[in-house]
């Protein structure tokens, strides 16, 4: 593994402060076990309680629940880690993956700042699968390319438990390379009687001064036999992203300077209600549903100054002197949309002669789309620029314009919109039984998992482009200079042109108005927005069936079984070849074992030995290996573009190992070590397509080259992890109310493909830190929290040529403090840090992204009964 100097030096130093927790922890340790059980326990923190039987009841938000973390995972049959909410049964954070990225070997995908992709250990975000209460769930993000989860959609105030399994049991789905997350919604009968809880915040964005603003509340009673839970929740910012951008460089430097800003305005809604009955202990029947959703409107300023087509100068690396360069603007008012509709009716019965039975009917709907109607224009002739630029600093261009810049010069005649629709939609139907039997130090367990799932969508076209200009024959000229306001960017980033913003909602509001004058004059065809060749309809089927035993004898527990899956998918589409369409089909049945073996060893009462085998999978994205694809014929060798109905699923085989140190006073230490062999790798290149599949019209097909997603050859992921945490309770006095909690994962890995050797994996850093500091006392609970990952692949280019994503670090505060047993205060304190977000190719000295979004601020009240 090759790290920079920089990311060697983040890791010492993050090495030292685990270090020195270490061997603080290990100090308070060796004390508290000199104790007897009643001094150990008088020496907790004062906001603590001894309950009869000599339990220590940590009352404080942040201590109860990590206390809660900890115990979870000490009692799990599998390496996994636990994220518990807070002793009012919510999590800090206003989305499942913030909560989740404070966990070991948890790195977050942001957008725009925002998280909303998990990435466990390093790895493609696609090799993590997500199950809600159990039942497996799938993310079409992105036109379905991605199976990922977005976890931006999910608010975490209806969670109560996250748990990351990082080695499977046969009971766990088997669609994980390396790890599977179950997301634990709240049950009622967690306490009995009527609570309230919720909160109320407002605050800012830093960078542009928009509003960000939350509310959530859940109402819940229960008493021995009934209860019920309703609960929702809101979150809105508005932002301004300052962007810029290189399209490419060449041998003469920068081909394009492109400036945007981006105003969004976001917003998560969420309504989760359940009831249950529990006649007696150990039966339970219940019922869920839960509705959430992503909205995001974007409005863009774009403009692109041309420098590779100027008509004379000289243009270099670090500067230009340029005349006759075309400038593009691209404008749009945006929307983007994903909703999640699930509802789950289960039981339980736990009998007294050690045989439990368990059951779950589920109906899950996905939808994501986005509408992006992007309008462009470029200037031309004499409204071309005469320009010079600086580019010592490649993150911040400065540009200067001969003779002044007037932003009203693109040219009318040539403006036109590109409509870009997509959309996707799941629906799928699960039923899932689990049995055991329990015989002594020996458990028999049994079950089986269906899933029928519908996928319909496209992916995201952009093919029907509409000139503007046409407006006029319908009495309605669009002139694209006149929505230019007075309205001064807000901006962070140098760039020596002041801009000004154009009015997006006017434009996209007088586009919809004119492409309906269009439609009715037969100048735009909306049929054409979405191409048959970019359409797809799968159907997959799963039929899961698993047997396992767990044996317990002394301090030994072994957990063995094995999982078949019949796998079934029918996918069909459109190939356009010639001028018309062809519909294809295929159709794909496969049946895979899935073996694991998980062995835990409790040395002492506080030190747990984990070690683990399995096998995995993960199967390729929908949008991927659709059938639809376009043909050119006339090409030689002729060319395919579309998805690749041949791919293959990735397979695992997969090892880890831990070695968890439990300290008394709320406190771990632990290391873990694990390793992946990957075959079948995904990746995208262009191949031919060796099958016969397109040989339709009497042609042979099988040598043209299909530019997709393809397999690749084996791969390998393996690392390591540290984990601390430790309250500081051997501390004297006011100052054991401090803790620290802190993580370091070092990975490396890499995969071949029929050309390359040893390709990195994309969105894997090397290096992925997470520190804490807290305080918990006297009613106050504050917590410091710093997250660093280094750089990572982000896009394969030619193979050796992608773009990387320069690592970043991202430090947080969170302030509470209790103003009575009901009524808290908060203040959350995002990026402080300002984090400018880097991609570059190659090195940093050629940057193509530079984005910013600033800190928020973020203040209110949070109320429990």
């Amino acid at each position: 593994m090759t790290l920079h100097t920089s990311t060697f030096l983040r890791s010492t130093a993050l090495a030292g402060a685990l270090a020195f927790a270490f061997s603080a922890a290990g100090t308070a340790h060796a004390e508290d076990a000199a104790l007897p059980a009643d001094a150990a326990a008088g020496s907790a923190a004062e906001d603590a309680s001894v309950a009869e039987g000599g339990d220590i009841i940590v009352t404080g938000s942040i201590v109860s629940s990590q206390q809660d973390s900890i115990e979870a995972k000490r009692v799990l049959d599998n390496l996994a880690d636990v994220a518990a909410s807070d002793a009012v049964g919510r999590f800090p954070d206003q989305n499942a993956a913030a909560a989740l990225s404070r966990l070991p070997a948890v790195a977050v995908q942001r957008d725009q700042g925002q998280e909303r992709y998990i990435q466990v250990r390093g790895a493609p975000n696609r090799w993590t699968s997500v199950s809600i209460d159990g039942v497996p769930m799938a993310g079409v993000d992105e036109g379905g390319d991605t199976r990922a989860f977005r976890f931006d959609a999910i608010p975490a105030v209806l969670l109560s438990q996250m748990v990351v399994n990082k080695s499977l049991t046969s009971n766990l789905q088997a669609d994980a390379v390396v790890a599977t997350i179950d997301l634990k919604t709240y049950s009622p009968m967690e306490q009995r009687g009527l609570h309230v809880s919720g909160d109320v915040g407002y605050g800012w964005m830093d960078l542009g001064g928009g509003e960000q603003r939350q509310a959530s509340g859940r109402l819940s009673w229960s008493n021995d036999t009934f209860g019920f839970v309703l609960g929702g929740s809101h979150y809105r910012r508005k932002q301004v992203t300052d962007n810029r951008e290189v399209g490419a460089y060449d041998a003469n430097g920068p081909t394009e300077f492109d400036v945007r800003q981006y105003e969004l305005e976001r917003w998560n809604n969420g309504l989760f209600a359940g009831v249950e009955y529990q006649p007696e202990e150990g039966k339970r029947i219940y019922a869920k549903a839960i509705f959430s959703e992503f909205n995001d409107n974007e409005q863009r300023n774009q403009y692109e100054f041309r420098l590779d087509r100027a008509t004379g100068g000289t243009r270099s690396l670090s500067s230009g002197n340029l005349t006759g360069v075309p400038l593009r603007g691209s404008f749009n008012f945006g929307e983007y949309r994903n909703r999640n509709y699930i509802g789950t009716i289960g039981g339980d019965y736990e009998g007294d002669d050690g045989f439990n039975a368990y059951f779950k009917l589920n109906y899950a709907r996905t939808e994501n789309t986005t509408y992006l109607p992007l309008v462009q224009a470029s200037t031309s002739g004499a409204n071309n620029l005469d320009l010079s630029y600086d580019n010592s600093d490649p993150r911040f261009p400065i540009v200067s314009i001969d003779g002044g810049f007037d932003q009203a010069s693109l040219n009318n005649a040539g403006a036109y919109v590109l409509l870009g629709h997509q959309k996707t939609v799941s629906e799928s139907y699960t039923a899932k039984l689990d049995l055991s039997k329990q015989m002594g130090d020996l458990t028999l367990s049994a079950g089986g998992l269906y899933i029928d799932r519908d996928i319909t969508g496209n992916a995201l076209s952009i093919s029907n482009m509409v000139m503007l200009a046409s407006g006029a024959g319908v009495g309605q000229p669009f002139d694209i200079n006149s929505y230019v306001s007075d309205r001064a960017w807000e901006t962070g980033f140098p760039l020596g042109v002041d801009l000004n913003y154009v009015d997006n909602v006017a434009m996209r509001r007088d586009i919809d108005s004119l492409l309906g004058r269009l439609e009715t004059a037969g100048l735009y065809d909306p049929a054409k927005n979405i191409p048959a060749t970019d359409r797809y309809f799968q159907r997959e089927k799963t039929l899961a069936g698993y047997v396992m035993a767990k044996v317990e004898s002394g301090p030994l527990t072994a957990v063995g079984g094995v999982r078949v899956e019949n796998y079934v998918l029918d996918n069909s589409g459109s190939v356009l070849a010639g001028g018309s369409y062809t519909g294809l089909s295929r159709h794909t049945n496969k049946t895979d074992f899935f073996p694991s073996l998980n062995i835990k060893y409790a040395a002492t009462d506080n030190l747990v030995l984990r070690l683990a085998g399995q096998r995995g999978v993960s199967r390729p994205a929908y949008g991927a290996i659709r059938v639809g694809a376009s043909i050119n014929d006339s090409n030689s060798p002729g060319t395919i573009g579309g998805g690749n109905p041949f791919l293959k699923p990735e397979y695992t085989w997969g090892a880890d190992a831990s070695v968890e140190l439990y300290l008394p006073g709320n406190g771990l230490l632990s290391i873990a070590g694990f390793y992946r062999s990957v075959d079948n790798v995904l990746y995208q290149t262009q191949q031919p397509v060796g099958s016969d599949f397109y040989d339709f019209g009497g042609i042979d097909r099988s040598a043209y080259l299909l530019s997709g997603t393809y397999n690749g050859d084996n791969g390998k992921l393996y690392g390591v992890e540290f984990n601390v945490l430790k309250q500081f309770d051997f501390l004297p006095g006011a100052l054991d109310g401090f803790g620290f909690q802190g993580n370091l994962t070092l990975l490396d890995g890499d995969f071949d493909t029929p050309t390359e050797k040893n390709v990195s994996f994309q969105g894997m850093s090397d290096t992925i830190a997470n520190a804490s500091l807290f305080y918990e006392k006297y009613g106050v609970s504050a917590r410091v929290s710093y997250q660093w990952r280094s750089d990572w692949l982000d896009t394969l280019g030619g193979m050796g040529s992608g773009e990387y994503r320069k690592g970043y670090e991202n430090l947080d505060v969170s302030l509470r403090y209790a103003l009575t047993e009901n009524f808290t205060l908060f203040a959350d304190l995002a990026n402080l840090t300002d984090e400018t977000y880097i991609a570059y190719q190659g090195t940093t000295a050629t940057p193509t992204e530079v984005e910013q979004i600033g800190a928020r601020y973020l203040f209110g009240i949070r109320f429990n009964y």
